[in-house]
């Protein structure tokens, strides 16, 4: 079970890790586990309940109150609250019918719209959001969110791979272990409009190869992404080599939420931290 680790929490619900201790000391609205390293741990499902209580304090609702309902009072209230928004209703409705006709339809309605960067970040990452929410709280089956993935990540691939010549170019992938390709896809999509050349290596590469096709195809960057922190510690040894057998001049850069931890050693090594290093 993936567990997130209390700053992981705090960007996931926007609440500040000080009050996330301050509601679990005062109202114990939720009540993590502890990690083997001693930090606290919190399931999918217990994020997606600070969600929504952060919606409603949000929406100037008191904890107090709120910390005393039963959960799925909770979470209903919050799910009555959310803003209208017809494309979203219509897309998830699609991913719980296991409707996939209706589902890429509306996925390339939605791409002919709002161009490839503006899809994933006002419709792809939201409903990722909302998925992940449905999902850990039992609302939702693993085959929906399995088909609402592949049928987003190809859309959002299939915009990468549109070649625009001339630009310098990006070979981005995952690390070995990682299948998470959805949030890091829509930030290649954003790197994209900003004049990059994307070359997508997929999920769970070995490292080795990046640096092989790196002297093939002499791209000007390699991005790398991570949002388990356990798979970054198992794959140090060779991302540690990565930056020095690279082509001259090529930039390697890693990102996603599970590096945090590792930052130090990563700039060691030679990595620049976060994408944003390729936004300029």
């Amino acid at each position: 079970m993936r567990l997130y680790e209390i700053h992981e929490v705090a960007q996931l619900t926007g609440l500040a890790a000080a009050r996330l201790r301050a509601w679990e000391r005062r109202y114990e609205v939720v009540r993590p586990l502890r990690m083997p390293n001693g930090y606290r741990g919190y399931s999918r499902e217990q994020v997606a309940l600070l969600r929504a209580f952060a919606r409603l304090i949000g929406e100037g609702e008191r904890i107090g109150d709120l910390a005393v309902r039963p959960r799925e009072e909770v979470l209903a209230r919050a799910e009555s609250r959310r803003p209208g928004d017809t494309t979203g209703g219509a897309l998830l409705e699609a991913v719980r019918e296991l409707d996939r006709d209706r589902l890429e339809t509306l996925v390339a309605e939605q791409l002919t719209l709002r161009g490839l960067r503006r899809f994933g970040e006002e419709v792809a990452l939201p409903l990722a959001q909302a998925i992940g929410d449905r999902w850990a709280l039992g609302k939702l089956p693993i085959a929906a969110e399995h088909l609402a993935s592949e049928v987003v990540v190809h859309a959002l691939k299939g915009g990468l791979r549109l070649n625009r010549g001339g630009e310098p170019l990006l070979l981005g992938g995952c690390i070995p272990g990682e299948h998470h390709e959805w949030g890091f896809l829509c930030t290649l999509a954003g790197l994209q409009e900003r004049g990059w050349n994307i070359h997508y290596l997929g999920a769970s590469l070995p490292v080795e190869q990046v640096a092989e096709a790196a002297w093939k195809l002499a791209p000007r960057a390699v991005a790398l992404s991570a949002s388990d922190q356990a798979l970054v510690r198992a794959s140090l040894p060779s991302l540690a080599a990565l930056p020095v057998t690279l082509p001259p001049g090529t930039l390697a850069v890693i990102g996603g939420a599970g590096v945090e931890r590792h930052a130090v050693a990563l700039r060691n090594y030679g990595f620049r931290m976060g994408l944003t290093a390729l936004a300029g």
